[in-house]
């Protein structure tokens, strides 16, 4: 079986002319998305060098973003099916009877649609507002939207200056907004050890190298991210303070305070991702309050309002939102008008709040519910999260877990998809509580879950 073998530069480190044929190999296409690289002692045999020599090379193609590694499995071409997004694609079909938790979605309801049709039928009678919603507007957005957007933001505890807004299309806009404003490839950003997938992916396609921070019951270990930056400070550190996605974990105030310390200290921009939404009372104090010239706040209407809306909003600090605002530009010149006059329209309703104390509310059931059936399992989760962990016990393995609940009607996700870097993934699994259907759907999902736990199936899954 043949392998791909680079052709090396003359001069130079032998370690270095690797590595730069393989980011060409990349970039050429060569080398596709997903294509696991040679083993590394074959490569070495092939090209005369020592396999410490493919191994500094595949590191230095790591470093830069061209590849990741997997422990036991490889090295990876970036991008592809190893994609940590791909087991969320929300178009998957759902089979009926499935009960699919796998996705972080609100909870079902008419209201939503309903709310919508209203918003679209008052712009379809306002002819300022057509003509607004079919004409150019400023990258940032109008100061009409933007104060709108603030306002809301202000009723749901997050008070904002609109002038510090950038209106984007969606939370993983503003993420892949930011990074590819604020670094370049090859660059290092921190993350915690279990993080939001698209955070992963974002960084996989601006070849950025992610690392990975201990996390705890309080979030961001500060300590190791001090140790890391003693070393080598990130360019930027991005955090989901309020609930770690998966956990749930809440970064404490005592961390928050010492974060933004450090990104003082070291000059490390924060991305604080907040669209995950909780009520105010269950809220800390948001990083860009504590440290406002070294914070982006990322937020959207997705869990709030609707994930189809796609439209979201950046708080940026003063000294950025000359480049933000370029890069937005440069992406997509603006963000549509007709949907940020949808929206405007809808959270200045009363349709808004009544939705979102209904969806806070059915939340909190929903959790009840589910701490109640798993007690004896330890989960962890938010009072009116939508999500909730679940480490498995001693010697159940999640992939095979989530096999025979598959076969069961019920869908899951397991941990790997949210590790940053190379680290094993810990047996657990993330249950998207507001994906049910309803109460009652989630209800089967979780006797499912406990038949499945408590009955081992007929073949020998659990380890010795």
């Amino acid at each position: 079986m043949t392998i791909w073998i680079p052709r090396l530069a003359e001069t130079g480190p032998r370690y270095r002319a690797i590595s730069d044929a393989i980011a060409a190999a990349v970039q050429s296409a060569e080398l596709a998305p997903g294509s696991r690289l040679p083993p590394q002692r074959r490569l070495a045999d092939a090209l005369g060098v020592t396999v410490g020599t493919i191994t500094r090379a595949y590191a230095e193609a790591e470093r830069q973003g061209w590849v990741h590694a997997r422990v036991g499995s490889g090295t990876y071409v970036r991008g592809g099916d190893d994609d940590p997004v791909a087991p969320f694609l929300a178009s998957r079909p759902v089979e009926d009877g499935v009960v699919d938790l796998s996705l972080s979605l609100p909870p079902p309801h008419p209201w939503r649609a309903a709310a919508l049709g209203r918003a679209l039928a008052a712009i379809s009678q306002d002819e300022g507002v057509l003509r607004r919603a079919v004409e150019y507007q400023p990258e940032r957005g109008v100061p009409a939207h933007r104060e709108q957007l603030a306002a809301w933001m202000g009723r749901l505890g997050l008070p904002v200056p609109p002038e510090r807004l950038l209106i984007t299309q969606g939370g993983q806009h503003g993420i892949d907004l930011t990074l590819r404003a604020l670094t370049r490839p090859g660059a290092r950003i921190a993350a915690d050890a279990l993080t939001y997938p698209g955070l992963i992916s974002a960084a996989r396609q601006a070849h950025i190298k992610a690392l990975p921070v201990p996390l705890d019951a309080a979030g961001m270990d500060m300590e190791a991210l001090a140790r890391l930056c003693a070393q080598q400070p990130p360019q930027l550190v991005y955090v989901t303070p309020e609930q770690n996605n998966p956990t749930g974990a809440m970064l404490s105030e005592a961390r928050r305070e010492r974060l933004a310390e450090l990104a003082e200290r070291h000059e490390f921009w924060i991305l604080e991702d907040g669209v995950q939404y909780l009520p105010d009372a269950e809220r800390g104090t948001p990083l860009y309050r504590l440290a406002p010239q070294r914070t982006l706040f990322a937020f959207s209407t997705a869990k709030v309002l609707a994930g189809g809306l796609r439209i979201g909003v950046l708080v940026v600090p003063e000294a950025l939102q000359e480049r933000l605002g370029a890069a937005l530009r440069a992406q997509s010149w603006m963000v549509p008008p007709l949907m940020v006059e949808a929206v405007c329209h809808w959270v200045a309703s009363e349709d808004a709040e009544r939705l979102l104390s209904w969806q806070t509310q059915e939340l909190g059931e929903r959790q009840r519910l589910a701490h109640e059936r798993l007690g004896n399992y330890a989960p962890s989760g938010r009072p009116h999260g939508s999500n909730l962990w679940l480490p498995l016990p001693e010697g159940v393995r999640a992939a095979e877990l989530l096999a025979s609940l598959e076969a069961r009607g019920v869908r899951l996700t397991s941990a790997e998809p949210f590790c940053v870097g190379s680290e094993p993934a810990p047996q657990a699994v993330r249950l998207c509580l507001g994906a049910a259907a309803s109460r009652e759907a989630l209800a089967r999902a979780l006797e499912r879950l406990i038949e499945t736990l408590d009955e081992p199936p007929p073949s020998p899954w659990r380890t010795l």
